[in-house]
């Protein structure tokens, strides 16, 4: 988290202190444990189904093409077993079992999240997404109840146990240079759709927060985080959009259902079909926004739901062998999508985060 104990690293040019121009990296020193990682023991070995449901005919028809070829893979070599969600003569008979017609109906978008891919346990949402991009349709997601090689930044590795939701997408985007915002729209989109299932439910708000740039925080603890990353193919990125979001497991920090029943006397709990489908529903209209007004159309909106807004940091300058240490005050974005902060001497500087902290 960004605090005034975090520390910077930057050089100065031309009065405007930038990493970015200097190839150096700023860092936060601290580093904080997800609130979604904890030992699953999972066998990585057995095969992993993969059920295929469609919104509409078109993404049912594709969900048909998709099986008959045999066409999706999973990064590790595990063995796969695709079905259509028509052929499952009954549900897993796990309560706790995504649900798949709960989503649907729930869902009313025209693009996002229409063709759906789950899976009871998978290695990674994100690797069946990346693996298999040309594959699927754009916003084409990717659930699952469990994950056993579950991807964060830096390569960090997430075992993730039941209570969490778990999803990736795909996004087709053509200019490069707003592609590092779009975890922002994604973190954006996750806090409104928690929002708009309080609000239709009569539920007391709960205050998830972003954490700068892709971590969601409630009460001070971590409950979430978004990892985007991409690929260059015949003048587009291939973006794939992962989120995991602690709904209901308490261990080890907290979830989202913890918070609510010290709350409120409700027997509400909040299920990942809801929140998924209030997700894709926010993020359609956001993402447009965003495509056709810029980030400036959400930036407001963004500020008031994250954490530092007139934060002071401590800043270390290197100078040959000396440290300068200045305080500055986080003013908001670059055009970017790093920091920008200010110094008390009035000198603006960019912070860049270091993949970690």
């Amino acid at each position: 988290m960004v605090s005034s104990s975090s520390t910077f690293f930057f050089t100065s040019a031309l009065g405007f202190l930038s990493v970015r121009n200097s190839l150096k990296k700023a860092i936060f020193l601290r580093r904080t444990s997800s609130a979604i990682s904890a030992a699953s023991g999972m066998d990585c070995n057995s095969t992993c189904t993969l059920v295929l449901r469609g919104k509409s005919p078109a993404e049912s028809k594709i969900a048909e093409g998709l099986k008959n070829s045999n066409a999706l893979k999973l990064s590790d070599n595990s063995e796969l077993s695709i079905l259509l969600d028509s052929e499952l003569k009954k549900p897993f008979n796990e309560d706790d079992a995504f649900g798949i017609d709960s989503f649907m109906n729930s869902l009313s978008t025209d693009r996002f999240g229409r063709l759906l891919l789950w899976s009871p346990r998978l290695p990674s949402t994100q690797d069946v997404v990346s693996q298999n991009f040309c594959e699927l349709p754009n916003g084409a997601v990717c659930v699952a109840d469990v994950q056993y090689k579950g991807r964060g930044r830096s390569k960090n590795v997430w075992e993730s146990p039941k209570g969490c939701l778990l999803f990736s997408f795909t996004l087709q985007m053509e200019d490069g240079r707003i592609v590092p915002l779009i975890q922002y729209v994604v973190s954006l989109a996750i806090t409104e759709a928690i929002k708009d299932v309080c609000d239709r439910n009569g539920l007391p708000y709960i205050d998830v927060r972003i954490k700068w740039p892709n971590d969601l925080y409630l009460n001070g603890l971590k409950v979430g985080g978004i990892l985007c990353t991409s690929t260059y193919k015949s003048t587009k990125f291939n973006v794939s959009a992962g989120i995991g979001l602690n709904i209901d497991n308490e261990k080890p920090t907290t979830c989202l259902n913890a918070i609510l029943r010290e709350l409120s006397a409700t027997t509400y709990q909040f299920r990942r079909e809801e929140i998924l489908a209030a997700f894709f529903n926010k993020f359609e209209k956001f993402y447009d926004l965003f495509i056709n007004q810029g980030f400036q159309s959400l930036e407001e909106l963004y500020y008031k739901t994250w954490l530092h807004s007139g934060q002071r940091i401590i800043v270390q300058e290197k100078n040959d062998d000396q440290v300068v240490e200045n305080v500055v005050t986080v003013q908001g974005l670059t055009s970017a999508g790093y920091l920008l902060a200010i110094g008390d001497d009035n000198q603006m500087c960019e912070l860049h985060p270091d993949g970690n902290r």
